[in-house]
């Protein structure tokens, strides 16, 4: 992951939304009073079946002789959460979360639209909308239902992704300590130098801009002790972390994940998969750890567009599929269980012959979060067309 200067092209758009937002609180680090919602999205189709295995569930087994996880008990084998369900044992850092209630999973979600394009399911997931590709994303959605406030939405990203784009103001960084413009400080000198004195309104926004710029880098610059341990290719959620605690009200914040398309290797612990489950086990219980007290007000949910084929593919992988798994982590979390409804494995369970069935449709466990934890009354404007069939008791009502 680049976690070099962040590059602002410095549009009459971009300027006008970027002032608007950055506004940044006045100095120190007060814990912020805002609950936040924390999204990590898996880019690449995660297998769900690998992540969290039905292993009593003997058609796994029979459909994945060569890339299954070994039973409970045996080397390298499941970590059992319940009588149906257990960890890969690359995310055994998950385990204690699990067993002291701030982790919830809920298996067989998804969408409900039937592709296995990366790019249309991806689209699909970010505007909340199956099948419309064309609306605006379901998190600037919901940032229109509220009034805008200093650094209100972020994303760790090289870009704004789809899920945080529309009307409402959001910024991009790599990396809060090197937030900036390309070629640093001699650019900002030349536009400040240049707009500092003009009436016109969008010089304003771009020297407000370029002042907050300024401002992020030094809340956040110099040396960082974490109090998790996060793995190196994992500190873009160390970097949501530091900006929490350094007191910017941040309320939504999106994290991206790739490496998921595993068509190939996928068995043993030295595995693609297996190193990214590594990745991504570590990194989620470093950030818990590393948050402390502030995971009492912060949910975060990991999705991925869809999940993988039941059966292995001749390369010892798994092709695109459909069911997933989505993990719900923090302290509003009603934790300790795999919620959903379990279609099962069998060939006249599987949706198409092939794949997991989607029991649960992820806007289902979207709209408990939005609902239960940040207060929205109404999820229509969120999610338009969505018929919500009540929630799953994963997160407790604030």
């Amino acid at each position: 992951m680049d976690e070099g200067h962040t590059t602002m092209f410095l549009t009459r758009r971009h300027f006008i939304q970027t002032a608007g937002l950055l506004l940044v609180p006045g100095t120190g680090s007060a814990a912020p009073q805002r609950k936040t919602l924390v999204c990590v999205c898996l880019r690449g189709g995660l297998d769900g079946l690998s992540a969290v295995v039905p292993y009593t569930d003997d058609a796994y087994f029979h459909a994945r002789r060569s890339i299954a996880v070994p039973p409970v008990g045996a080397p390298n084998g499941v970590l059992p959460l319940d009588q149906s369900f257990g960890l890969h044992p690359a995310l055994e850092p998950l385990l204690p979360l699990y067993q002291s209630k701030q982790l919830a999973i809920v298996h067989a979600t998804g969408s409900p639209h039937p592709t296995r394009s990366h790019f249309e399911a991806q689209d699909y997931l970010e505007t909340g909308v199956p099948g419309n590709a064309l609306l605006d994303g379901w998190l600037n959605r919901y940032l229109s239902l509220g009034e805008n406030h200093p650094f209100r939405a972020v994303a760790i990203a090289n870009s704004v992704p789809r899920a945080l784009r529309g009307g409402d103001p959001v910024i991009a960084m790599n990396n809060p300590a090197r937030f900036g413009l390309r070629h640093g400080e001699t650019r900002v000198s030349a536009f400040q130098s240049l707009y500092q004195n003009s009436n016109d309104p969008l010089a304003h926004a771009g020297v407000r801009a370029l002042d907050t710029m300024r401002e992020v880098r030094e809340r956040t610059g110099g040396a960082y002790t974490a109090e998790g341990n996060y793995p190196k290719s994992g500190r873009r959620l160390m970097h949501v972390a530091r900006l929490i605690k350094a007191g910017f009200d941040i309320e939504v914040a999106w994290v991206d994940v790739g490496g998921w398309d595993t068509h190939v290797g996928q068995s043993g612990p030295k595995s693609t998969l297996s190193r990214s489950l590594s990745v991504l086990g570590t990194s989620l219980a470093a950030f818990h750890a590393d948050m402390g007290a502030l995971m009492d007000s912060t949910l975060l949910v990991t999705f991925s567009e869809f999940g993988r084929a039941v059966a292995e593919n001749g390369t010892s992988g798994t092709d695109h599929g459909h069911g997933g798994v989505m993990f719900l982590l923090g302290g509003p979390v009603n934790g300790g269980k795999v919620a959903g409804e379990w279609p099962g494995l069998g060939k006249k369970q599987l949706y198409r012959g092939r794949d997991l069935d989607v029991t649960t449709d992820y806007r289902r466990v979207l709209t408990e979060v939005l609902t239960n934890h940040l207060g929205v009354p109404n999820v229509e404007h969120v999610f338009p067309g969505f018929a919500y069939p009540g929630g799953l008791d994963l997160v407790r009502a604030s």
